[in-house]
């Protein structure tokens, strides 16, 4: 008996260490990119030029993540995810995805920290990767001055607070719900934001998201679909879609919505020894930034090999054309306006992506 004790015991106290245990997690992307970039405009010396090869890191990271019971029918959970350059263009980590939460069977998970906004909940359509990993985002590498190339993007947002639900029934939806606090919004009002996906495993999914001062100061409404036609016919391709239309309320935008469109198309090669896939995603955006006739256009190719489910080669080229666009700089709530103007990014690149 006193040894079925000490085993039991034994167990016990294991199973709550391996609970207890961290996963230790992350990547390294390295890519070289021929970047040829230039910015024209009527106003002297404001043009930029830019025809050189950069090395470049996308998105490495480094990560702890785990979860331990605290009741029979709660766990807590955590995450502490830092973003590195591996090309060395700058030291030290910047917080990604860092919070503790709960996650309950009957009330769902609760998340507080720095968290994705939900609008990202939503999106299950961008195939690029690399140096083209964007559907939004105002700056492209070397043109940070001048900015709205792409739509409003989905952000890391400070000090807030992520509801999750529970599956209802098995009922094929996923809701999700945010409050970010004001202390970290800068300039913008306390933000919320909410998402809710249809997904029922059929190879089709659906999703609408709104946003309201959290990633811009001002209103964002997304929605999105996919469909894996490999589900339906005898032909492995994924096709997406997103329409998104953003109301700029803050300095240094313009008085019109902001209207994006996103297509993406992925197709697996099967006469390959490993598993590969090509790809191709349009981006279009009209009113950049709420500016009337800023808008652009971006086109991107590539592919994926993967040699082991880990180790991964990539190669891609695009093209982001942007017309009517202009700088905006932003100090002490003082706004700056720069020239208008015309702006191309042609890239040409491929690298070695390794996960852990």
């Amino acid at each position: 008996m006193k040894k079925l004790l000490l085993a039991t015991a034994v167990a016990a106290l294991s199973v709550s260490a391996a609970n207890a245990a961290p996963t230790l997690y992350g990547k390294a992307f390295v890519t070289a990119d021929y970047v040829n970039a230039d910015f024209d405009s009527d106003f002297p010396g404001a043009d930029r030029d830019e025809d050189t090869v950069e090395i470049n890191s996308n998105s490495s990271r480094i990560g702890l993540k785990g979860s331990e019971a605290l009741t029979a029918n709660t766990d807590v959970i955590y995450q502490l995810e830092y973003g590195t350059r591996v090309d060395g263009d700058s030291d030290g980590f910047t917080n990604r995805d860092t919070y503790l939460g709960v996650v309950n069977k009957q009330f769902g998970e609760v998340r507080a920290g720095k968290n994705q906004s939900t609008l990202d909940y939503v999106n299950n359509v961008v195939v690029n990767d690399g140096y083209w990993d964007n559907l939004g985002g105002n700056k492209l590498e070397e043109n940070e001055d001048f900015g709205g190339l792409n739509m409003a993007d989905s952000s890391r947002i400070n000090s807030s607070i992520i509801w999750k639900a529970p599956k209802y029934n098995n009922l094929p939806l996923e809701l999700a719900v945010m409050y970010s606090s004001d202390e970290a919004n800068g300039n913008k009002d306390d933000g919320f934001g909410a998402a809710l996906m249809f997904d029922q495993g059929t190879g089709f999914t659906a999703g609408v998201a709104y946003d309201k001062d959290q990633n811009i100061e001002g209103d964002i409404i997304r929605g999105t679909a996919t469909a894996d036609l490999s589900q339906y016919i005898a032909y492995p391709v994924t096709l997406g879609a997103l329409y998104q239309v953003a109301d700029f309320d803050g300095a240094g935008s313009g008085d019109e919505d902001e209207k994006g469109l996103v297509l993406s198309a992925a197709m697996a090669l099967s006469n390959f020894a490993r598993p590969a896939t090509i790809y191709t995603q349009y981006n279009k955006t009209d009113n950049l930034n709420g500016w009337n006739n800023a808008d652009s256009d971006q086109i991107v190719v590539g592919g994926k090999y993967f040699y082991k489910d880990n180790i991964i080669a990539h190669a891609y080229a695009g093209v982001n054309n942007a017309d009517n666009v202009r700088s905006v700089s932003i100090n002490d709530d003082t706004v700056t306006y720069g020239p208008y103007g015309d702006g191309e990014v042609f890239v040409v690149g491929g690298g070695l992506e390794y996960r852990f």
